[in-house]
């Protein structure tokens, strides 16, 4: 059994989580259910004793169906940020995301038959150039597309609501 690099707190949720970045032709692959009413990226919790690489290309199998390779470590994030709605309801969240840009395939061709807590994730390929016209997460992903970068970035995203300014 593979446990998840996360804790929680009384009212505080931590995670270590590893995300990828694809794009094909322009498009963007973002991840959506039935209990959240916004996208979000793919990837997931890396497990204890697992490196952040290898839990990017498990993550991405095991929502998109397909084997994608990692062209690069791309940005480290710290989300702070109070759930809303669904698993995270109420609980004050610290994510430390490591966002890897995966190669692209030439084609958005998936075969997904995901599943969290026990509704399908469907996948959306959301057009980069229109981003902010959907509610899609993480937010920065728009204006770190629209340019190019070599170097790894860091970003750190703070809700008010969490109470650290």
């Amino acid at each position: 059994m593979s446990f998840d690099c996360s804790f929680k707190k009384e009212n505080m949720r931590f995670r270590y989580r590893a995300a990828a970045i694809i794009v094909e032709n322009g498009y963007a692959l973002f991840a959506g259910n039935a209990m959240e009413d916004y996208y979000y990226s793919i990837g997931g919790g890396v497990y204890m004793g697992e490196t952040a690489e290898d839990a990017v290309v498990r993550e991405v199998f095991e929502e998109t169906g397909v084997h994608y390779e990692i062209d690069r470590l791309a940005v480290v994030h710290e989300n702070f940020f109070y759930g809303e709605g669904g698993t995270l309801d109420g609980l004050h969240c610290h994510e430390i995301e490591f966002y890897f840009l995966m190669k692209p395939r030439g084609t958005r061709e998936l075969n997904s038959n995901s599943h969290v807590f026990g509704v399908k994730e469907e996948m959306h390929w959301l057009p980069v150039k229109d981003l902010h016209k959907y509610k899609a997460f993480p937010t920065f992903l728009q204006g770190y597309l629209s340019s190019p970068h070599e170097e790894i970035v860091h970003i750190v995203t703070k809700e008010s609501c969490f109470g650290v300014d």
